[in-house]
Protein backbone atom coordinates (compact mmCIF):
# COMPACT_ATOMS: atom_id res chain seq x y z
CA UNK A 1 0.00 0.00 0.00
CA UNK A 2 1.39 3.41 -0.92
CA UNK A 3 1.91 6.18 1.59
CA UNK A 4 -0.85 8.38 0.18
CA UNK A 5 -3.38 5.60 0.69
CA UNK A 6 -2.23 5.03 4.27
CA UNK A 7 -2.66 8.72 5.02
CA UNK A 8 -6.10 8.73 3.40
CA UNK A 9 -7.34 5.75 5.42
CA UNK A 10 -6.60 7.24 8.84
CA UNK A 11 -9.83 8.22 10.56
CA UNK A 12 -10.17 10.95 13.21
CA UNK A 13 -9.65 8.39 16.00
CA UNK A 14 -6.31 7.17 14.66
CA UNK A 15 -3.15 8.24 16.49
CA UNK A 16 -1.69 8.89 13.02
CA UNK A 17 -4.53 11.14 11.87
CA UNK A 18 -3.22 14.19 10.03
CA UNK A 19 0.18 12.80 9.02
CA UNK A 20 1.46 13.78 5.60
CA UNK A 21 2.60 11.43 2.83
CA UNK A 22 6.19 12.35 3.73
CA UNK A 23 5.52 11.44 7.37
CA UNK A 24 4.20 8.06 6.30
CA UNK A 25 7.26 7.47 4.16
CA UNK A 26 9.41 8.07 7.24
CA UNK A 27 7.28 5.74 9.39
CA UNK A 28 7.58 3.06 6.72
CA UNK A 29 11.37 3.42 6.80
CA UNK A 30 11.38 2.89 10.56
CA UNK A 31 8.98 -0.08 10.38
CA UNK A 32 9.34 -3.69 9.33
CA UNK A 33 6.87 -5.18 6.85
CA UNK A 34 5.42 -8.50 7.98
CA UNK A 35 3.30 -10.89 5.93
CA UNK A 36 0.75 -13.24 7.46
CA UNK A 37 -1.63 -16.02 6.51
CA UNK A 38 -5.29 -16.42 7.41
CA UNK A 39 -5.69 -17.55 11.02
CA UNK A 40 -2.38 -16.10 12.20
CA UNK A 41 -2.48 -14.53 15.68
CA UNK A 42 -0.98 -11.09 15.10
CA UNK A 43 -1.37 -9.82 18.69
CA UNK A 44 -2.24 -11.85 21.79
CA UNK A 45 -4.21 -10.58 24.79
CA UNK A 46 -1.98 -10.46 27.87
CA UNK A 47 1.32 -10.37 25.95
CA UNK A 48 3.78 -7.49 26.43
CA UNK A 49 3.08 -4.58 24.09
CA UNK A 50 6.48 -3.79 22.61
CA UNK A 51 5.28 -3.11 19.07
CA UNK A 52 2.19 -2.08 17.11
CA UNK A 53 0.85 -2.94 13.67
CA UNK A 54 -0.50 -0.85 10.82
CA UNK A 55 -2.56 -3.08 8.55
CA UNK A 56 -1.64 -2.57 4.89
CA UNK A 57 -3.39 -5.54 3.29
CA UNK A 58 -5.99 -8.07 4.41
CA UNK A 59 -8.42 -8.12 7.32
CA UNK A 60 -8.30 -9.12 10.99
CA UNK A 61 -10.59 -9.74 13.96
CA UNK A 62 -10.06 -7.88 17.23
CA UNK A 63 -11.38 -9.81 20.22
CA UNK A 64 -11.00 -10.36 23.94
CA UNK A 65 -11.48 -13.39 26.17
CA UNK A 66 -13.73 -13.16 29.21
CA UNK A 67 -12.78 -14.68 32.55
CA UNK A 68 -14.87 -17.69 31.54
CA UNK A 69 -12.83 -18.21 28.40
CA UNK A 70 -15.41 -16.97 25.91
CA UNK A 71 -14.43 -14.71 23.03
CA UNK A 72 -16.07 -11.33 22.49
CA UNK A 73 -15.44 -9.75 19.10
CA UNK A 74 -14.73 -6.04 19.50
CA UNK A 75 -14.10 -5.03 15.90
CA UNK A 76 -13.02 -6.10 12.44
CA UNK A 77 -9.91 -4.36 11.11
CA UNK A 78 -9.33 -3.41 7.48
CA UNK A 79 -6.33 -1.89 5.67
CA UNK A 80 -5.17 1.30 7.36
CA UNK A 81 -6.16 0.11 10.84
CA UNK A 82 -3.73 0.80 13.68
CA UNK A 83 -3.53 -2.15 16.08
CA UNK A 84 -1.87 -2.54 19.47
CA UNK A 85 -1.10 1.11 20.14
CA UNK A 86 -2.49 1.12 23.70
CA UNK A 87 -0.01 -1.43 25.08
CA UNK A 88 2.80 0.12 23.04
CA UNK A 89 2.21 3.54 24.54
CA UNK A 90 1.61 2.59 28.18
CA UNK A 91 3.96 -0.38 28.37
CA UNK A 92 1.26 -2.67 29.72
CA UNK A 93 -0.15 -5.96 28.50
CA UNK A 94 -2.26 -6.36 25.37
CA UNK A 95 -5.90 -5.63 26.14
CA UNK A 96 -7.16 -7.69 23.17
CA UNK A 97 -6.06 -10.22 20.58
CA UNK A 98 -5.89 -9.69 16.83
CA UNK A 99 -6.31 -12.65 14.47
CA UNK A 100 -5.95 -12.51 10.69
CA UNK A 101 -9.19 -13.33 8.87
CA UNK A 102 -7.39 -13.33 5.52
CA UNK A 103 -3.84 -13.36 4.24
CA UNK A 104 -2.25 -9.92 4.28
CA UNK A 105 0.56 -7.69 5.45
CA UNK A 106 1.28 -4.99 8.00
CA UNK A 107 3.90 -2.49 9.05
CA UNK A 108 5.36 -3.45 12.42
CA UNK A 109 6.53 -0.43 14.41
CA UNK A 110 8.48 -0.87 17.64
CA UNK A 111 8.35 1.37 20.69
CA UNK A 112 11.78 2.92 20.11
CA UNK A 113 10.95 3.62 16.47
CA UNK A 114 7.76 5.43 17.48
CA UNK A 115 9.60 7.37 20.21
CA UNK A 116 12.25 8.46 17.70
CA UNK A 117 9.59 9.56 15.23
CA UNK A 118 7.72 11.53 17.91
CA UNK A 119 10.97 13.15 19.09
CA UNK A 120 11.76 14.37 15.59
CA UNK A 121 8.16 15.45 14.88
CA UNK A 122 6.92 17.56 17.83
CA UNK A 123 3.68 18.32 15.97
CA UNK A 124 2.92 14.58 15.96
CA UNK A 125 3.69 14.32 19.68
CA UNK A 126 1.23 17.15 20.37
CA UNK A 127 -1.39 15.56 18.10
CA UNK A 128 -0.90 12.25 19.92
CA UNK A 129 -1.52 13.90 23.29
CA UNK A 130 -4.70 15.50 21.92
CA UNK A 131 -5.90 12.14 20.61
CA UNK A 132 -5.31 10.42 23.93
CA UNK A 133 -7.06 13.27 25.75
CA UNK A 134 -10.09 12.87 23.45
CA UNK A 135 -10.18 9.14 24.17
CA UNK A 136 -10.02 9.82 27.91
CA UNK A 137 -12.83 12.38 27.62
CA UNK A 138 -14.97 9.88 25.71
CA UNK A 139 -14.30 7.18 28.31
CA UNK A 140 -15.24 9.57 31.13
CA UNK A 141 -18.44 10.56 29.36
CA UNK A 142 -19.36 6.91 28.85
CA UNK A 143 -18.80 6.15 32.54
CA UNK A 144 -20.89 9.13 33.61
CA UNK A 145 -23.63 8.16 31.15
CA UNK A 146 -23.76 4.64 32.55
CA UNK A 147 -23.87 5.96 36.12
CA UNK A 148 -26.79 8.18 35.21
CA UNK A 149 -28.91 5.14 34.37
CA UNK A 150 -30.55 2.96 36.99
CA UNK A 151 -29.29 -0.61 37.15
CA UNK A 152 -32.15 -2.05 35.05
CA UNK A 153 -31.68 0.27 32.07
CA UNK A 154 -27.90 -0.05 32.43
CA UNK A 155 -28.10 -3.84 32.24
CA UNK A 156 -30.43 -3.57 29.25
CA UNK A 157 -27.91 -1.38 27.49
CA UNK A 158 -25.14 -3.93 28.10
CA UNK A 159 -27.35 -6.72 26.81
CA UNK A 160 -27.97 -4.71 23.65
CA UNK A 161 -24.23 -4.34 23.13
CA UNK A 162 -23.55 -8.03 23.59
CA UNK A 163 -26.40 -9.80 21.81
CA UNK A 164 -25.69 -11.59 18.60
CA UNK A 165 -27.80 -13.41 16.03
CA UNK A 166 -27.74 -17.18 16.49
CA UNK A 167 -28.75 -19.93 14.06
CA UNK A 168 -32.49 -19.64 14.63
CA UNK A 169 -32.45 -15.84 14.32
CA UNK A 170 -33.23 -15.14 17.98
CA UNK A 171 -30.93 -13.00 20.05
CA UNK A 172 -28.68 -14.58 22.64
CA UNK A 173 -25.97 -13.39 24.97
CA UNK A 174 -23.10 -15.86 25.28
CA UNK A 175 -22.08 -14.74 28.76
CA UNK A 176 -22.83 -16.10 32.18
CA UNK A 177 -24.78 -13.98 34.65
CA UNK A 178 -21.59 -13.46 36.66
CA UNK A 179 -19.79 -12.18 33.56
CA UNK A 180 -22.72 -9.90 32.75
CA UNK A 181 -22.40 -8.46 36.23
CA UNK A 182 -18.71 -7.80 35.67
CA UNK A 183 -19.46 -5.90 32.49
CA UNK A 184 -22.37 -3.93 33.91
CA UNK A 185 -20.83 -3.31 37.33
CA UNK A 186 -23.61 -5.14 39.19
CA UNK A 187 -23.59 -8.01 41.69
CA UNK A 188 -24.63 -11.51 40.64
CA UNK A 189 -27.61 -11.33 43.01
CA UNK A 190 -28.78 -8.07 41.48
CA UNK A 191 -28.33 -9.47 37.98
CA UNK A 192 -30.37 -12.57 38.92
CA UNK A 193 -33.26 -10.52 40.30
CA UNK A 194 -33.37 -8.28 37.27
CA UNK A 195 -33.20 -11.12 34.76
CA UNK A 196 -35.89 -13.11 36.59
CA UNK A 197 -38.16 -10.07 36.48
CA UNK A 198 -37.62 -9.68 32.76
CA UNK A 199 -38.20 -13.40 32.22
CA UNK A 200 -41.56 -13.20 34.01
CA UNK A 201 -42.46 -10.24 31.77
CA UNK A 202 -41.53 -12.13 28.60
CA UNK A 203 -38.63 -9.85 27.69
CA UNK A 204 -36.04 -12.63 27.91
CA UNK A 205 -35.71 -16.32 28.63
CA UNK A 206 -32.93 -17.95 30.63
CA UNK A 207 -31.38 -21.07 29.18
CA UNK A 208 -28.74 -22.79 31.32
CA UNK A 209 -27.42 -19.46 32.55
CA UNK A 210 -27.51 -17.82 29.13
CA UNK A 211 -29.86 -15.00 28.15
CA UNK A 212 -32.08 -15.11 25.07
CA UNK A 213 -33.85 -11.87 24.15
CA UNK A 214 -37.49 -12.50 23.23
CA UNK A 215 -38.74 -8.92 22.95
CA UNK A 216 -36.03 -6.69 21.48
CA UNK A 217 -38.36 -3.68 21.30
CA UNK A 218 -39.15 -3.91 24.99
CA UNK A 219 -35.46 -4.25 25.83
CA UNK A 220 -34.84 -1.12 23.75
CA UNK A 221 -37.52 0.75 25.70
CA UNK A 222 -36.02 -0.36 29.02
CA UNK A 223 -32.52 0.69 27.94
CA UNK A 224 -33.73 4.19 27.11
CA UNK A 225 -35.80 4.67 30.26
CA UNK A 226 -34.59 6.70 33.22
CA UNK A 227 -35.09 3.85 35.70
Amino acid sequence: MDHAKLAELQGPDSIFSGLTIEDWAEIARRAVQVNFVKGKELLVQGDPGDMMLILTEGTARVSMLTSGGREIVLAYAEPGAVLGEIALLDGGERTASVTATSAGSALQLGRNALKDFAASHPEFAWSLMQQLARRLRTADQTIESDRAYASGPRLARYLKRLIRKDVDASQRVELSQTELGNFAGMSREHINRQLKSWEESGVISLEQGRVRVLDAEMLEDISESEG
